[in-house]
């Protein structure tokens, strides 16, 4: 049996015919239209699975199902979309399955939708770094900062569909001069504002960097060079970060956690100081909790959300 797992991010959309043994075939990657609104996104979603479709049948395989794992808040029974942030403009109330599946002529059932991160998770999980663990705990640190709780092979959604969103819980390392740093949730003090890749840069400047609007990946580099300034700020995002991933450890008690997204790119001068942030607030019976960085790259949620539809993935754990 196959799938095609799509990934809908708020800059690209990937997809993939993966097999039930969770190997992608072929891929292709197009421009999300983020600025079009919903049908527009739906429209050119539904064109790139269908030129997979016709791929994979040229290839002697039959494809019927689709799994979606979608930036935004995804009720994942219904497959639509409950609440979405401007990076994607008008995809809030987006019935995906329901759109895509009369876009392709399939019956709504063939196809299911989840938060991108809990795909991400499953992707991990089956295939990656979490791979043959009964539990996984993943939190992905880029744009924005989220998580998956993965138990049984099933992602813990929450009952409103919310679970996993590590960026919107407090962090003590979240204030400037006793104040706390907005979130682009419409909070304040939360962990998204200090931990996230676009929070380096902002922190770099608020603390008085000199170099003119350096991004992230800017910031890592002054800090290679020795700029005091961004090595201090690379510490704090990383030591917020090894916080919060040591805190849900504790909570979740998971078998192993992976830590992924755009910032463990930056290798040693992020990854270490983080780690030890972890090991900092781990509960002693947590000693020996493996931390892994993810395994299965930008493939993971492509393959996290074919297993939607190739498994029982979606029988969902709600607390």
């Amino acid at each position: 049996m196959h799938a095609i797992g799509v990934d809908l991010g708020g800059t690209k959309t990937a997809a993939g015919v993966v097999s039930d043994k969770g190997e992608v075939l072929f891929s292709e990657t197009i421009p999300t239209l983020n600025r079009d609104g919903g049908d527009a996104i739906l429209g050119a979603t539904a064109r790139l699975i269908a030129g997979l479709t016709r791929r994979a049948a040229a290839a002697g395989i039959l494809v019927e199902h689709v799994g979606v794992g979608s930036a935004g808040v995804i009720d994942a029974r219904n497959g639509e979309v409950v609440s979405a942030t401007d990076a994607i403009l008008g995809w809030a109330g987006t019935a995906i399955t329901a759109g895509l599946a009369a876009r392709l002529n399939l019956p709504p059932a063939s196809i299911r939708a989840v938060n991108d991160v809990h795909a991400h998770a499953l992707g991990e999980a089956w295939t990656g770094a979490a791979d043959g663990t009964a539990s996984s705990l993943l939190v992905a640190f880029g744009t924005g900062v989220g998580g998956s709780f993965v138990l049984d092979g099933k992602p813990v959604l929450g009952h409103r569909n919310v679970g996993g969103h590590v960026g919107h819980f407090a962090s003590p390392y979240a204030f400037h001069n006793g104040q706390p740093l907005p979130c682009v949730c419409g909070g304040s003090g939360h962990l998204e504002a200090v931990a996230s890749g676009p929070a380096i840069p902002e922190a770099y400047r608020r603390l008085g960097g000199e170099a003119h609007s350096p991004d992230a990946r800017g910031v890592f580099a002054l800090a290679a060079n020795g700029d005091a300034v961004a090595i201090r700020t690379i510490n704090t995002a990383a030591a917020a970060a090894g916080q919060a991933v040591g805190g849900l450890a504790n909570i979740l008690d998971p078998e192993v956690v992976v830590v992924s997204g755009g910032l463990t790119d930056a290798g040693d001068s992020w990854w270490l100081p983080m780690a030890r942030a972890v090991r900092t607030e781990l509960l002693p019976a947590l000693t020996g909790l493996p931390l892994l960085p993810a395994s299965r790259g930008n493939a993971a949620a492509i393959i996290g959300a074919a297993r939607l539809v190739l498994t029982d993935a979606l029988t969902l754990q709600r607390t």
